[in-house]
């Protein structure tokens, strides 16, 4: 049974969410690697129409309902205003300095930093500015998903470190780790629509990314323009517009630490796609990783939903 949280989405369902949208993100490596064959495209130009795609998209969502959700309460103005630039700053930083983070050291390596640092970097944070605790069996947890995610992208690989691409990739776990304690901290109010958030921090995003694509080249150049307009428009559907919608609504209701274990779904995902579609070796490493951090990912979620009833109790104790 899923428990509710302060914000009505049971925890259940938020983890549900955050699954969803860990495997939707690991699409999104493989439709760039098949768009950077199919054309010139360049990774900022690329988030660029991810941005304006997935915009789009939700433009068209909240169309079709409105009038038909249930009323939330209201969301004071200047609040909004901070939460929508600091997550759309947050997003683009963590998008852009990780692409920068592969180009420069590689997939490997940057994925390592990147995905790595992010799950230290959001437990401390919780700990210091939410106070969220997470004790033996949520550090085992981590620990154990860090080990499988490390033996998952650097086993049988050889890796290239640059200094600079390292850099980046703490860069880029820094702006990862910065949305999901500011969506965890903005989603115990209940006031913050998960959708509204989502188009937000794209338009934000979009208008950061514009300059820097108009240099890079906006427009790919490729022989099959009809192949790059469709993986483009699965770039923005799929691992954007819903996967970031899911992930706000259930990184609002879920433990930082957890949501961080629960992200590192995506190079999963991006491994399975590899070697079911792009006909990469099954290896001991992909299999031993994998398992690794699926065990992790499933404890941490059991955890999760068995501490919703004392969180709520906590909760309703101290309101009263």
């Amino acid at each position: 049974m899923s428990h509710p949280s302060a914000v009505g989405l049971p925890v259940g369902r938020g983890l549900f969410y955050l699954v969803v949208a860990g495997a939707a993100w690991g699409t999104a490596g493989a439709a760039a690697s098949l768009l950077y064959r199919a054309s010139d495209i360049g990774p900022v130009s690329l988030s660029f129409w991810r941005y304006v795609g997935g915009l789009a998209l939700l433009l068209g969502v909240h169309a079709l309902r409105r009038g038909r959700r249930a009323p939330r309460p209201a969301e004071p103005l200047r609040r909004k205003v901070r939460r929508v630039l600091a997550t759309g700053i947050g997003l683009t930083v963590f998008q852009t300095a990780y692409f920068a983070a592969v180009q420069e050291t590689g997939l490997a390596v940057g994925t390592v930093v990147t995905l790595g640092s992010g799950p230290v970097l959001i437990a401390l944070g919780a700990r210091l500015l939410l106070g969220e605790r997470l004790g033996l069996g949520g550090l085992l947890a981590v620990g154990g998903a860090l080990l499988g995610l490390a033996v998952l992208v650097l086993g049988g690989q050889g890796a290239t470190v640059q200094p600079w691409g390292i850099a980046l990739g703490v860069i880029a776990a820094a702006g990862y780790a910065s949305i999901t304690l500011m969506t965890r901290f903005w989603g115990r109010g209940g006031d913050a629509d998960p959708l509204s958030t989502t188009t937000w921090a794209f338009a934000v995003g979009a208008l950061l990314l514009l300059p820097f694509g108009l240099l890079e080249g906006l427009v790919p150049q490729s022989a099959d323009p009809v192949r790059v307009v469709w993986l483009l428009a699965y770039v923005a559907a799929v691992p954007s517009a819903l996967a970031y919608a899911l992930y706000f609504a259930g990184a609002a209701v879920v433990r930082s630490a957890t949501v961080s274990v629960i992200m590192l779904l995506e190079p999963v995902s991006a491994a399975a796609i590899a070697v079911l579609l792009l006909g990469e070796e099954l290896t001991v490493p992909t299999v031993l990783g994998t398992l690794l951090m699926l065990v992790a990912v499933v404890g941490l979620a059991v955890a999760e939903t068995r501490g919703a009833p004392a969180a709520r109790r906590l909760a309703a104790g101290t309101a009263g």
